[in-house]
C-alpha cells in the first residue's frame, strides 16, 4: 500500500520561521518530525513568514508568492507585531479575516484542515523589562480573544499556546539567547500540539 505524503504551508511572523533557533528547530518542522514518528509522513514545510511581519504584510507577500496549491494542513499565527506596533484589535480583525479566508482557500476550501494558534505573550520576556506587561498582557489576551472568534466562526480549528509561552518569564529555558523569541524547547511543546490536532484531523 503506497504512503500519503502530505504537504505543509506554515503562515505567519517570527514565531513560525523560529527567529534565533535553527531553521529546523521551528514548530513546523518538529511538528513533521513528530508525525513521522507516528507513520504520518509530510513534505518539509513550506513557510511564508518573516520576523517583524503584521497582518498587512503578510497579506502583501502572500499576493507576491507562488504557492503549490492545494495543502493538505495549513497553520497561521499572526498578530504580534500588529500589537507591538501600537495598532487597534479593530484594524487586526477585517485583516485576520481575511488572511484565515485565504488559509483555507490554501487548504483546498476545507477549514478542518487549517489550525489557528493563538498570539504569544512577548511581555513576560527580559525584553520587555521597563514595559508595562500588564498592559502587553491585556492586549494579547484582546488579540486572541478575537482570532479565536473568527476561528470559531469558520469552523477551523485553534489552538492556544499563549500560557505556555508566558512560563518563560520563570523557566528562561524557554528562551532563545536574544531573551525574545522562544527556544526550541518552547516550539518542541507547540508542535507536540500542533501534531496532536493533525493526526486527528488525518486519521479521523
Amino acid at each position: 500500500m503506497r504512503q500519503n505524503t502530505y504537504n505543509y504551508l506554515a503562515l505567519g511572523d517570527s514565531y513560525t520561521i523560529g527567529e534565533k533557533v535553527s531553521l529546523k528547530q521551528n514548530f513546523p518542522y518538529q511538528t513533521i518530525r513528530l508525525l513521522k514518528k507516528r507513520k504520518i509522513h509530510f513534505n518539509e514545510p513550506t513557510i511564508v513568514a518573516t520576523t517583524g511581519w503584521t497582518t498587512d504584510e503578510l497579506q502583501d507577500a502572500l499576493t507576491k508568492v507562488r504557492l503549490a496549491l492545494p495543502f493538505n494542513i495549513v497553520t497561521l499565527l499572526i498578530g504580534v507585531n500588529n500589537q507591538y506596533r501600537g495598532r487597534t484589535v479593530e484594524d487586526y480583525t477585517p485583516q485576520f479575516t481575511q488572511l484565515l479566508e485565504q488559509a483555507i482557500s490554501y487548504a483546498g476550501g476545507d477549514a478542518t484542515h487549517v489550525i489557528v494558534l493563538s498570539i504569544p505573550d512577548w511581555g513576560v520576556t527580559p525584553f520587555a523589562k521597563g514595559r508595562n506587561r500588564t498592559k502587553i498582557a491585556k492586549e494579547i489576551n484582546a488579540y486572541n480573544a478575537v482570532n479565536k472568534l473568527i476561528a470559531k466562526k469558520y469552523g477551523v480549528h485553534y489552538i492556544h499556546i499563549t500560557s505556555l509561552t508566558r512560563q518563560a518569564g520563570k523557566d528562561l529555558s524557554l528562551l532563545a539567547k536574544d531573551r525574545l523569541h522562544p527556544s526550541a524547547k518552547d516550539y518542541s511543546r507547540w508542535a507536540e500540539k500542533v501534531a496532536a490536532k493533525i493526526e486527528t484531523i488525518l486519521t479521523k
